[in-house]
């Protein structure tokens, strides 16, 4: 019967999460995705023995989200080790949390970058959000990164030599205009969980909803666009090529750009921030081949962050050779009008600032593997966005929206928002 069928629109996080909470139900699900594999922008390749994600990404385990609707054991997650280490010139130093990582304590204690007054406060702030809940969070009035740091009392050598390249990095805002909502969300999620990958990638992830996804018998159908969605009376076709399928209800789960095509709904955001990233092989005995804990940038724009990934999962890398993710923020942006770097010219500003954080280290098999530009990574979130987001039901008709658009732009708004939709749908064809 077309009342039970619900046809979900794109297979990323969003609209996997809405297919198998829709099909477990007792709904017909099709899942369309145009591309030859799901997972949009949360997907992983391997290649002669390495790992590549699509860009450098991570999963917060503290995500409300994530916890519901991932098994994380089955995952088999590594996890950096809190904190980060500081590089500007040859000097590093290491911040990390006292509290979670003791035996870091007297590292961070001695970390000169950071003064012990912003230490103090960095405390205060982790007690001041493990008290709130997330709603409260995104329910406070808004300003910028940058104020709210300044409002709290933290100074700009704080702000420059740790928040800005590490939220930068997080965010794809190195000026730091991004909501303090976000910069406080993620903070709590930094403090009560753990910073991981899955040993096989964060494709993995995409591959466990769309498993069980199909396990619940929703179908997913890949290299299939959806080039229209027409909402009518008591039902909504949906033209794919060649065919009109009638369904009780369509979610659109597509990218922002696309959602707004197919939904006509304005809301929708299509600013995006971009970065780049660069895998690269480092030779064994390389100090990055071992480190686990994500490197900073205080002494320049490129490259932003260094994540030593097989330091933390041996299997992102052959044996005898380490991968290393450097994302540059800002080169790569939606709309941005600033010319592009080549791939050659911020490889070799990597290495000039790998060769200065480690002097003694060699260089020699320094590899550069595969070079991800993103675009849209994520799309942008200045203060007072999250009161513009559009509704799941803002569309006409029984279409729906699902996207971290909807909530906000992490993997833990895309699984809350394909939820939503999944909600909506039951309860309105129900």
């Amino acid at each position: 019967m077309t009342d039970s069928r619900v046809v979900v629109v794109g297979g990323g996080l969003a609209g996997l999460t809405a297919g198998r909470r829709l099909a477990a139900e007792g709904f017909d699900v099709t899942l369309f995705e145009r591309r030859e594999d799901v997972g949009g922008r949360v997907r992983s390749r391997r290649s002669d023995g390495y790992v590549f994600d699509r860009g450098f990404q991570v999963l917060f385990t503290a995500y409300p989200a994530a916890k519901r609707e991932l098994d994380f054991d089955a995952l088999d997650l590594r996890a950096f080790s809190p904190g980060a280490t500081i590089c500007r010139g040859d000097r590093r130093s290491v911040l990390a949390d006292p509290l979670r990582e003791p035996t870091a304590l007297a590292e961070s204690v001695l970390n000169t970058e950071v003064s012990t007054t912003d230490k103090l406060r960095t405390l205060r702030l982790r007690a001041d959000l493990k008290a709130k809940s997330v709603d409260e969070i995104f329910a406070e009035p808004d300003a910028t990164i940058e104020q709210h740091l300044y409002a709290r009392g933290f100074s700009e050598r704080y702000v420059e030599r740790f928040v800005r390249p590490f939220y930068g990095g997080i965010t794809l805002d190195t000026g730091l205009d991004t909501s303090k909502r976000v910069f406080e969300f993620t903070f709590k999620m930094l403090s009560e969980g753990k910073t991981v990958v899955p040993a096989d990638g964060m494709g993995t992830i995409t591959r466990q909803l769309a498993d069980r996804a199909v396990r619940q018998d929703a179908r997913v159908v890949t290299e299939t666009p959806v080039e229209r969605v027409e909402p009518g009376d008591g039902s909504v076709s949906v033209q794919i090529p060649g065919e009109t399928v009638e369904a009780g209800a369509v979610v659109v789960a597509a990218d922002p750009k696309s959602s707004r095509e197919l939904t006509d709904v304005e809301a929708v955001p299509t600013e995006g921030r971009g970065c780049v990233t660069q895998y690269f092989a480092v030779p064994a005995g390389h100090p990055l081949a071992d480190s686990d804990r994500i490197h900073l940038n205080a002494g320049g724009e490129v490259p932003t962050t260094v994540a030593p990934l097989s330091g933390v999962a041996p299997e992102y890398a052959p044996e005898g050779r380490a991968l290393v993710a450097a994302t540059t923020v800002g080169h790569e942006s939606a709309g941005d009008d600033v010319r592009p770097e080549s791939d050659g010219d911020l490889q070799t500003r990597t290495r000039e600032a790998l060769a200065a954080w480690y002097p003694a280290a060699s260089l020699g098999d320094f590899e550069l593997l595969r070079t991800d530009r993103l675009s849209f990574a994520q799309f942008a979130q200045p203060p007072g966005v999250h009161e513009r987001l559009p509704d799941v039901r803002d569309p006409d008709g029984a279409v729906y929206l699902a996207g971290d658009y909807t909530h906000d732009s992490s993997i833990n708004g895309a699984l809350e928002s394909g939820k939503a939709a999944a909600d909506a749908v039951a309860a309105d064809l129900q």
